[in-house]
């Protein structure tokens, strides 16, 4: 029976990696199951060790998939505040988008209000020409794309170190092979 359990949980775990995408805290989600796992399967082997691990890669998506949008801006030649304003519009043109082809407007609407807000910010705040803020725009946007692309990579890395620790050893049937 642990063993369906096991995989039911691990498919869970899965679905929140998939979060990621549309850029859900799916990392998150899994922090949450996996504490709750822990506490309802206290010897599942998930030590301290684990748990550092576990929350320090949730928090390094995080970091990794804003600080990627932001180095992509400040290549491409944005400003400052043109750089806020393109992660606040990834944080809009996600909840926008979240309700179109399932969930998967998300993530095309955070990469294109991550260049939105760039540009607007660009040509309306800062009154920069428009060849000048489409550039800064675009690497905001490919900045986005890159960090949830490693923030998803990230989440499968969590996915694994889970399966890795929770999977439950098959009783061995007696017979040796080769």
């Amino acid at each position: 029976m642990s063993f369906f359990i096991t995989a039911f949980f691990l498919v869970v775990l899965a679905v929140c990696v998939l979060l990621n995408l549309v850029t859900l805290p799916g990392n998150w989600a899994m922090v949450a199951l996996v504490i709750v796992w822990e506490l309802f399967y206290p010897g599942s082997a998930l030590g301290m060790t684990f748990f550092v691990l576990f929350i320090g890669l949730a928090l390094l998506g995080e970091l990794v998939e804003f600080g990627a949008q932001i180095y992509g801006s400040k290549k491409y030649g944005s400003s400052k505040t043109s750089t806020v304003a393109g992660v606040i519009g990834a944080i809009a043109g996600a909840i926008a988008g979240a309700p179109f082809m399932f969930g998967v407007g998300a993530i095309f609407g955070a990469l294109f209000g991550a260049w939105g807000g760039c540009y607007l910010a660009e040509r309306l705040i800062l009154k920069q020409p428009s060849e000048l803020a489409f550039r800064a725009a675009q690497g905001a946007m490919v900045g986005k794309f890159f960090g949830m692309v490693i923030k998803f990579g990230i989440g499968m890395a969590m996915l694994w170190l889970t399966a890795s620790n929770i999977w439950p050893e098959l009783p061995s049937s007696g017979v040796t092979t080769l």
